[in-house]
């Protein structure tokens, strides 16, 4: 059964900051990899131990790579919902914890 996708206001905002190819190109990329197995890691996926986002969430928080961009988001398992909570850009030179 495929998981609902619930994006947050705050990444809501963050997405509406992108140009509009990066924003299409992010919303396709988190329907087809988070739909169907969001818990499965990934070479894009991964889930993120012993960092605490800045931003609302409930833990597990788990990350989806989009080339320069990043993905943050955690799941409701009872509820089949995957929450994505925020929507980053991350720099070659940045680390994971400098951008949550």
């Amino acid at each position: 059964m495929p998981y609902e996708i619930v994006i947050h206001e705050l990444a809501v905002q963050e997405l509406e900051t992108l140009r509009a190819f990066d924003q299409r190109r992010i919303l396709a990329e988190i329907a087809a990899q988070l739909t169907d197995q969001p818990t499965t890691t990934t070479r894009r996926r991964k889930l993120l131990i012993d960092l605490t986002p800045s931003f609302e969430h409930e833990l597990p928080i788990w990350e989806l790579r989009i080339g320069a961009f990043r993905v943050f988001y955690d799941l409701a398992e009872d509820e089949q919902r995957v929450h994505i909570r925020a929507i980053r850009r991350k720099d070659a030179r940045q680390r994971t914890e400098d951008i949550l």
